[in-house]
């Protein structure tokens, strides 16, 4: 519980650490459209930029679960104030990369030092703030967490066209210096001696495990996968990480997580499903952009705008699933957030070269409607059968997947995309020849293939297509996934207990 003093500056407080949410959300969708630009000025391929996403999905991935236990033993302000300051100067440190590795490293950093701010922020809030005013702030600090999605891409996009990518990084700056100054003088120290004990050999080990994982999804691509000593390499090593991991979980006195979470069905099954729910939502975020910008020759404020819809229908799902949760079966809701988001990526597979920005926005409007059907009630779900002593850890365990799920997701649809792009640019150009009839008496006479600047110009064609057939298949490919989830549905039940606790939350 909050101190008197911290009660008294509530208020500051509170401005602080929604500075403090407002710029780690903005993180998650703001770097999404600058992707070209940063592969442009960085010279990286289309596979090895995703990195930029990836890796700040992985690291706050493996700090989430640290986090908690490290604001009790050194104190909420300290952690706090080292968690703000390292994001910043991450920030600032990722606005001067100047090739792939260092980019990489300080989005790294930023998501170790950003892993904190959301969970400890909300949970600070809830605690400065007696029951009747809950309702009113956590709507509000909601809305500063949500405002990331919804404003994140126009305003990447309007700072990339208008100053450069660096600033997409820079602009953090401000915003954590007032939010570190806000911490500083109004949050009073505290430390407690009281934090369980951390499992440091399954942390450990587990991190070895994801890292080892993660290298595999992005390094195969490049390194033809299997045939690969490095990919082997690193399988091995993950799958030692895993394996360290289940004997410690199995057998420590205090494993890094409590054994009773992997006996809670609603847990464990909406722990599943969101961890598909990261690979839906972060890949096609991640998807989009470049297919805007370098297939349609959309500028990055274009297609930031057109990205922004997607905020805007999850912001709208959420004040509806406020009414909805706890009155209507929260299984029957998540049905309907899935079906839309299978809609939207089933109109996302009819997507071609030629289209205006209609159904990008369109398809984008349904989606984020869906995901914000999906969310609250998952999260719901996911606790409400747990014993109120495992919720802490158990937030962090469900973190930790979803965010990997995000990761991997991104990895693995680019690398699809790669491979299919290359299939299909195949299997175009060899019925491309100059001596097939069909060819000679359809091309405009740009694309001549028995001249040097037709067959340029019909190489690149060719490319579009294949590029814009690889979108297609991906975006065909998470509508199975989707559809494939649902019937974990079924592992899910609803108790009274959960219908309290959304009660609770809506209220």
């Amino acid at each position: 519980m909050a101190n008197a003093s911290d009660i008294a500056n509530r208020v500051p407080i509170t401005v602080a650490l929604m500075l403090a949410t407002v710029m780690n959300s903005l993180d998650t969708t703001i770097a999404n459209v600058a992707l070209p630009h940063i592969q442009g000025s960085i010279s990286a391929a289309p596979d090895q930029i995703t990195w930029v996403l990836t890796s700040y999905l992985i690291a706050t991935a493996i700090m989430t679960p640290l986090s908690g236990w490290l604001s009790v033993r050194i104190g909420r302000k300290l952690m706090f104030m080292i968690s703000i300051g390292g994001f910043t100067l991450a920030s600032m440190l990722c606005g001067i990369a100047t090739s792939l590795p260092e980019i990489v490293l300080f989005r790294l950093l930023q998501g170790l030092f950003g892993a904190s701010l959301i969970p400890l922020s909300q949970a600070v809030v809830l605690d400065l703030y007696p029951p009747r005013q809950i309702g009113q702030v956590m709507a509000l600090w909601g809305a500063a967490a949500i405002l990331g999605p919804i404003f994140g891409p126009f305003l990447g996009g309007w700072l990339t066209d208008n100053l450069t990518w660096r600033w997409v990084f820079y602009i953090n700056l401000p915003v954590g210096i007032l939010a570190l100054t806000g911490v500083l003088l109004f949050m009073s120290s505290e430390r407690s001696d009281k934090a369980r004990p951390f499992d440091f050999l399954g942390f450990g080990v587990l991190t070895v495990f994801i890292g080892a994982f993660q290298l595999v999804v992005d390094r195969g691509p490049s390194q033809d996968w299997f045939t690969s000593p490095e990919i082997w390499t690193e399988t091995v090593i993950g799958l030692i990480g895993l394996y360290m991991f289940i004997v410690q979980t199995l057998s420590a006195k205090h494993p890094f997580f409590d054994r009773a979470l992997a006996l809670d069905r609603n847990f464990v099954s909406c722990t599943v499903f969101g961890f598909f729910i990261g690979i839906l939502l972060f890949s096609t975020m991640a998807l989009l952009p470049p297919m805007m910008q370098t297939l349609m020759g959309y500028s990055a404020l274009q297609s930031g705008l057109a990205s922004m819809p997607r905020g805007l229908g999850s912001f709208a799902a959420m004040f509806i699933v406020g009414r909805l949760i706890g009155r209507v079966d929260t299984r029957l809701i998540l049905f309907a957030g899935l079906s839309l988001s299978t809609l939207a990526l089933w109109q996302m597979s009819h997507f071609d070269l030629s289209m205006p920005m209609g159904p990008i926005i369109v398809s984008g409007i349904v989606q984020g409607f869906g995901i914000g059907l999906i969310f609250v009630p998952l999260s719901t779900l996911a606790f409400a059968t747990l014993a109120p002593q495992h919720r802490p850890e158990a937030t962090g365990v469900y973190t930790l997947v979803r965010s990997l799920g995000a990761s991997v997701g991104i990895s693995v649809m680019e690398a699809l995309w790669t491979m299919n792009t290359s299939v299909v640019h195949s299997s175009l150009a060899a019925h491309v020849q100059p001596g097939n009839p069909v060819v000679s008496a359809d091309l405009p006479s740009i694309f001549n293939p028995a001249t040097a600047v037709g067959l340029q110009a019909l190489n690149g064609q060719i490319t579009r297509q294949a590029a814009m057939v690889g979108y297609v298949d991906d975006f065909r490919l998470m509508m199975l996934v989707t559809l494939g989830v649902m019937p974990l549905l079924l592992f899910m039940r609803t108790p009274k207990m959960a219908m309290d606790l959304a009660h609770a939350v809506v209220d």
